[in-house]
C-alpha cells in the first residue's frame, strides 16, 4: 500500500516516518509538507525550506509540497489541503500518516478532514505514553533540535536545545515530554532514517504574537543551514 506522511520536519512526525519504513504492508510515496507563503518556511514549527529540502534528501523521500498564504483561515486550509488529496490519490497513495499521540480532539479533526478523501489516516504513535515515546526517539539516535517554545509554558533557554536523554531527565514533570499540548516544536538533524546528517548553526531569535489573543507568546530561534 502507498503511504504518505504528514511531515513537520520534527521528532514526532520522523519517528512515525521511521515506523512505517519498517513496516513491510507500506511503501512511503512522499512527505506532505505545508509551509507558509513568504516566509518560506514550514508552518507553525518555523524551519526554513532549505533545510526541509535537506531532510528529504537525507531520507531519500521526496516532498509533497503544499503552499499557504499567511494566517490562514481553516475552510481555506481544507480547501488547499483538498487539492493535494486529489493529487495523492490519482497518485495512487492509499493512506496517509500522522504522528499524534494522545490529543483525542486533533485526531478526530484529521479523521474528518479525510473521511470522504479515499485516503485512510494511520497513527503509529497512538496511545503509547509520551515518556515511552520520548525514550524510544532517543534510543534510536535520533537528533533534534528545539525551533519554537510557547514562553507560556516553557522558559525561553529551551529554544535552541537538543533532545536528548539530558533534556529528557530535566524536562518539567508536569509538562508534555513530547510537546504534544505545543510547549515546543522541533526539528530532526540526522537519526537511523538519514543518509547523512544536516548542519546547522543557531541564528536570531524572534518572539511572535499568540493569532488569537495577541500576546508576546511564542519564541523561534532561527536554525542556518551550512
Amino acid at each position: 500500500m502507498k503511504i504518505a506522511i504528514s511531515f513537520s520536519g520534527g521528532k514526532d512526525s520522523t519517528l512515525a516516518l521511521y515506523k512505517i519504513q519498517n513496516n513491510p504492508d507500506f511503501v512511503v510515496d512522499s512527505l506532505l509538507v505545508t509551509l507558509t507563503e513568504g516566509f518560506n518556511r514550514v508552518s507553525i514549527h518555523g524551519v526554513r525550506y532549505e533545510l526541509l529540502k535537506l531532510q528529504s534528501k537525507s531520507l531519500g523521500i521526496p516532498l509533497r509540497e503544499v503552499w499557504l498564504p499567511q494566517d490562514c483561515p481553516d475552510e481555506k486550509y481544507q480547501e488547499i489541503i483538498g487539492k493535494a488529496i486529489v493529487d495523492m490519490r490519482e497518485k495512487g497513495v492509499t493512506h496517509i500518516v500522522f504522528g499524534d499521540i494522545h490529543l483525542q480532539d486533533v485526531r478526530e479533526y484529521r479523521e474528518k478532514l479525510f473521511s470522504a478523501s479515499g485516503l485512510t489516516p494511520v497513527f503509529p504513535l497512538w496511545g503509547f505514553p509520551v515518556e515511552d515515546v520520548s525514550r524510544e526517539f532517543v534510543d534510536l539516535g535520533f537528533d533534534t533540535v528545539l525551533t519554537c517554545v510557547d514562553l507560556e509554558r516553557l522558559d525561553p533557554s529551551y529554544a535552541g536545545k537538543v533532545y536528548d536523554r539530558k533534556f529528557i531527565m530535566e524536562y518539567p514533570k508536569d509538562h508534555d515530554v513530547c510537546g504534544e499540548n505545543g510547549e515546543f516544536h522541533s526539528f530532526v538533524f540526522d537519526g537511523p532514517n538519514f543518509a547523512f546528517p544536516i548542519n546547522y548553526r543557531l541564528g536570531e531569535e524572534k518572539v511572535t504574537k499568540d493569532y488569537f489573543t495577541q500576546k508576546d507568546r511564542f519564541l523561534y530561534i532561527d536554525l542556518i543551514p551550512y
